[in-house]
This record gives C-alpha cells, sequence and structure tokens, in this order.
C-alpha cells in the first residue's frame, strides 16, 4: 500500500507547503525585487531556447504536412491551416511547457534544494521568517505572470519557422502559405493556449519548489529532487492538458 499512501502524503504536505506559501508576504518591497529577479531568471533566460525550438518545430511541422497532405481533394492551403493549428492550440501551450518543465522546473528544484541542505532555510526559520513564501512565492508568481509572454513568442516564432522554411526552398508558394495561416482562423484559439499557460506555470513552479524544500539529505538527494520535480511537473501538465482541452474545447 506503500505505492498509494507516499502519493497521498506527498500531496498532503504540498497543500500545507503552498499554504505557507501565500501568505501576505512581510516585506513588499523585498518581495518586488525578487519577482524581478526571478523574471529574469526564469523567465528571460528561456526565451532563447524557446526561440530555437519554435522556429524549428514550426519548420519541420510545414515539411511533415505538405509531404503528408497530398490529396487533390484537398487545397494547398491546408498546409498551412494545420500548422497553424498545431503550433496555436498544443506545441506553444502543451509542449513548451514541458520543455519549459525540464529547464525550469529542474533548475528551481535545485536551488531551493541546495538551500535546504546548506541549512540557509533552517537560518530563516530561526530568524523567524516564513521561508516558504520569501523563497517560493516570487518564483510561482514570476511563472505564472510570464509564462503566456514565452507562450505568444513561441506562437509568433513557430509560424515564422514555417514562413522561413517556405520563403528559403520550394516546398510551397509564400502565398498559399500564408492563405492558410488565415483560413478559418478563430481568436478564441489563443486565449485559450494563454489561459493553459497559467495552470502549467503554476505546476511546473510549485511542484519543482515542493521537491526542493523537502529534500533530506545531502548532494545526491538534490539531484533526485531535480528528477522527481521533472517528471511529476510533466505528468501533471499532460493530465491537466487533457482536462482542460475537454472542457474548453468540448
Amino acid at each position: 500500500m506503500n505505492f498509494i499512501k507516499k502519493p497521498l502524503s506527498d500531496f498532503g504536505n504540498y497543500v500545507m507547503l503552498m499554504g505557507r506559501t501565500f501568505t501576505r508576504p512581510d516585506r513588499w518591497r523585498e518581495f518586488f525585487r525578487c519577482y524581478i529577479d526571478e523574471v529574469y531568471k526564469l523567465g528571460v533566460n528561456s526565451i532563447l531556447i524557446v526561440f530555437i525550438i519554435s522556429i524549428f518545430i514550426g519548420a519541420v511541422i510545414t515539411i511533415q504536412m505538405q509531404l503528408n497532405i497530398m490529396s487533390p481533394s484537398l487545397p494547398r492551403y491546408t498546409v498551412g491551416y494545420a500548422v497553424r493549428e498545431i503550433v496555436l492550440l498544443e506545441f506553444s501551450s502543451s509542449i513548451m511547457a514541458l520543455i519549459l518543465a525540464g529547464k525550469v522546473g529542474s533548475n528551481i528544484a535545485s536551488e531551493i534544494g541546495t538551500m535546504r541542505v546548506t541549512e540557509q532555510i533552517d537560518a530563516m526559520e530561526i530568524m523567524g521568517i516564513n521561508s516558504a513564501n520569501y523563497i517560493i512565492l516570487p518564483k510561482v508568481v514570476a511563472m505564472v505572470t510570464y509564462i503566456p509572454v514565452l507562450s505568444a513568442f513561441s506562437m509568433i516564432t513557430g509560424l515564422g519557422g514555417a514562413y522561413f522554411i517556405a520563403l528559403f526552398t520550394d516546398i510551397m508558394p509564400i502565398s498559399t502559405l500564408t492563405h492558410g495561416f488565415q483560413a478559418f482562423f478563430r481568436e478564441y484559439y489563443i486565449w485559450y493556449a494563454l489561459f493553459k499557460t497559467l495552470f502549467f506555470g503554476f505546476i511546473i513552479s510549485s511542484v519543482a519548489s515542493f521537491y526542493g524544500y523537502s529534500v533530506k539529505g545531502g548532494s545526491r538527494e538534490v539531484g533526485r529532487a531535480s528528477t522527481n520535480a521533472v517528471v511529476t511537473s510533466s505528468v501533471i501538465v499532460l493530465i491537466v492538458d487533457v482536462l482542460l482541452t475537454t472542457i474548453m474545447m468540448g
């Protein structure tokens, strides 16, 4: 029964930790300073990897669609339409969240875990500081508020990758691709994708913080916590993605 007891125990500890985290900061100036630092560290520093992955994925999706959609019964702009739908609905939100879970989640878990094993968190508690609020809250708020920016940037660069592969190769005419981008466009899809990222940002940052905060032992346990944070947050992101898609697109 340990395989049931352990997840339930972890979930209870996670809820209690979040209860300590989401309290009013003692010093708002210090909170905003930490928030800006976390936005730069977790968000701005992720722009490059988002750009590289999005532009190449957009190009690859275009190539694959062009090679596989060969039916004469389908209009040629179907390629651009399909690329746009894939990038907007899933890649820029769900797949990008999984990538960020690996980069940002491991970073948060290892940072907080190192603070735990070096007894910095214990020192804060002795001084009467709510360490969960001081350390975790700026990370969660920064991730939740900045991940929609990364998602929107991913949408633009993903479609940009499709445009450039058509521009520099003869895979298909630019006019046909851009017509597909515009065909049957629904603005709701953009808001749907950005709304999902709010949940994903909270999951990635809070789960990684929980595993880092709960580290017991030495440096080996910090590495294990980082791995567990990435795996757990990725699984939860996929589950929540299914639920939100069923609710919002059903």
